[in-house]
């Protein structure tokens, strides 16, 4: 079992190199960001991660979470090292400096984010979800409402949850039926929710929950539905956690993974009803919540991207100490380590390639939020928040399917000791299964990207990527350019079909939407490997005899040649239609 080195030179790349970060240093409040601010920011980072998450990773795993009259205790180091994270400023990242926040970019902020999910996925989720409590209370609260909750959210001294899933509901939250009856000042809340991530736990002096529920005269579907924000313990004159609100937590779920992060069933309103503030106006809470949906999507894409890395790094470790067999070509005689079979290199390579291709796409959406939030130019905004809306649920989607799949072959890589808990591989791939799952299945990812990314705009976001795409595949060097050329065309020609046939007939285009959100990751990914490939030639052209560099053009044409051909699966799988798909009746399954 290995620790975790967050790999801050290729972080470094993506954001100094990869991204535009001339473009970023220039737009407003960001003139102080340098790149020996990124180098110290990620150097602090690399330490806490490695150092103060990492080891309790296994800890909260094999101690879980206990439930115990309504109190949640989390696993041993945990309170400490989020003592630590709270005092070191870490919650804060990209938070407004007005509320206590650094004011750094989101685009740096992602980094800091998978050095947490990598080094400790359970515990990571509680500053995950407070972040988009954050970022809902930003945009939508009232002015009282932030004077009151964002300074204690943005330091993480108070963290933050949604409360959005009831027993009925599930993702379907039109039916949502927790009650919320005016009273005064608020509301008294009542209802019952599940699933709630970090619902209940004393790391923090209070939780602000946000849920979701219905005012006695609301209509029916998402139309009805409000936003509140309902505290642990209700704030005293002087704004300090006082008298303990109408709420609990009535167990805990007993899960595959993440065993440390407790997933509450909550209740609220046992006693006459829990104290609610609303946030906005009433009818229009999930739209609000939607804010802090999205937020939370890109960063459960950067969770798969991290269990990936975290399961590379166990791999690669293992494949470089396993002595077995006598590798075909290895230079030594008799026995060497595994690493040197060629069937162990591709994995380890698929790996790798899938982790850079996922770390620019992610990061590449954290870029696109920073030009939507902060451009002067309207319309600039408008196309970056047009770019990233487009971009969330194939970082979602895409990243998490992916993360899945590299656990596994983590696991393979350790051969039948992965399959054994000492070795530690097989609790990344337990913790990375509820990524496709959780904020929204990836099935609801690809139905989004199809129906509201493509078929709303008759696809004009999606062609302006397109466009962008071609415009890297014409700068990437012959060895790449060839086949990314070819796997855009087939994009585009998946993008056709579904301008042509989904409008007229929904079930049609989201039969096959997991296949095309597949297609658009994976030759993303490949614009993205051919653009870091481009970059390195350019800085070995210009005198550089980095191995760093050398490094990124192998990688690349790996890419092209052992995973860019499954765009090709995915793009034939969307144009045979949805015939066989639908063909048979639900009696026949």
């Amino acid at each position: 079992m290995n620790g975790y080195s967050a790999p801050v030179r290729d972080m470094r790349f993506v954001i100094t190199e990869l991204m535009d970060f001339a473009a970023l240093k220039a737009l407003p409040g960001f003139e102080e960001v340098s790149e020996d601010m990124v180098d110290a920011i990620l150097a602090e980072a690399q330490r806490f991660s490695g150092q103060e998450l990492a080891p309790l990773n296994v800890i909260g795993d094999r101690e879980g979470a206990v439930w115990e009259d309504g109190e949640v205790r989390v696993p041993q180091g945990f309170i400490d090292a989020y003592r630590k994270f709270v005092e070191g400023g870490w919650n804060g990242v990209s938070s407004d400096p007005a509320f206590g926040g650094m004011g750094l970019p989101q685009l740096l902020a992602a980094a800091t984010q998978e050095m947490w999910q990598s080094a400790n996925m359970a515990w990571a989720l509680c500053p995950l979800l407070t972040a988009g409590a954050v970022q809902a209370l930003t945009l939508h609260g009232s002015e009282e409402q932030k004077a009151l909750y964002l300074p204690k959210l943005v330091s993480g001294e108070w963290t933050g949850t949604m409360n959005l899933t009831e027993p009925q509901a599930g993702s379907d939250l039109s039916v949502v039926r927790t009650r919320a009856v005016p009273e005064g000042d608020h509301y008294r809340i009542s209802g019952q929710k599940i699933f709630i991530t970090w619902g209940e736990h004393r790391m923090a002096e209070n939780i602000i929950h946000l849920v979701l529920a219905r005012t006695p005269d609301a209509p029916e579907g998402v139309k009805g539905i409000s936003l509140f924000i309902v505290p642990k313990f209700l704030l005293d004159e002087n704004g300090n956690p006082g008298q303990r609100n109408d709420l609990r937590c009535v167990s805990i779920e007993h899960k595959l993974g993440i065993h440390g992060s407790p997933t509450c069933t909550m209740a609220f309103g046992d006693a006459g009803g829990a104290i609610g503030y609303l946030v906005g106006e009433e009818g229009r809470g999930l739209e609000y919540m939607f804010t802090m949906m999205n937020e939370a999507r890109h960063k459960v894409g950067i969770q798969g991207l991290a269990i990936a890395e975290r399961a590379y790094q166990q791999a690669r470790a293992y494949a470089r100490e396993r002595v077995q067999g006598r590798p075909a070509g290895y230079p030594g005689g008799g026995r060497g380590p595994i690493i040197h079979h060629p069937d162990v290199r591709r994995m380890l390579l698929t790996m790798r390639a899938a982790i850079e291709a996922m770390r620019g796409l992610a990061y590449q959406a954290a870029a696109h939020f920073d030009f939507a939030h902060r451009h002067p130019d309207v319309d600039v905004r408008r196309a970056h928040q047009a770019r990233a809306d487009l971009l969330i649920p194939v970082v979602k989607g895409w990243c998490t399917e992916l993360g899945v799949e590299m656990a596994s072959i983590g696991v393979q890589v350790h051969g039948g000791m992965g399959f054994i808990e000492e070795t530690g591989a097989a609790q990344h791939l337990r913790d990375a299964r509820i990524a496709p799952i959780y904020e929204g299945t990836n099935g609801i990812q690809a139905n989004d990207l199809v129906g509201r990314k493509v078929l709303r705009d008759r696809g004009e976001a999606m062609q302006g990527l397109l466009a962008e795409l071609d415009g890297i595949a014409g700068n990437a060097s012959n060895a790449l350019q060839a086949p990314l050329r070819e796997a855009i065309a087939q994009l585009r020609q998946a993008t056709d079909w579904l301008l042509e046939h989904g409008a007229a007939d929904p079930a049609a285009a989201q039969a096959n939407s997991h296949h095309y959100l597949m297609l658009t990751g994976y030759i993303i990914g490949g614009a993205l490997m051919a653009r870091a490939a481009t970059i390195a030639d350019t800085a070995l052209e210009s005198g550089s005899d980095d191995v760093f560099y050398h490094n990124k053009i192998a990688l690349a044409r790996f890419y092209m040649q052992q995973l860019l051909p499954r765009a090709q699966a995915h793009a034939a799988a969307v144009l045979a239609g949805a015939d066989a798909v639908l063909e048979l009746d639900v009696e026949q399954f």
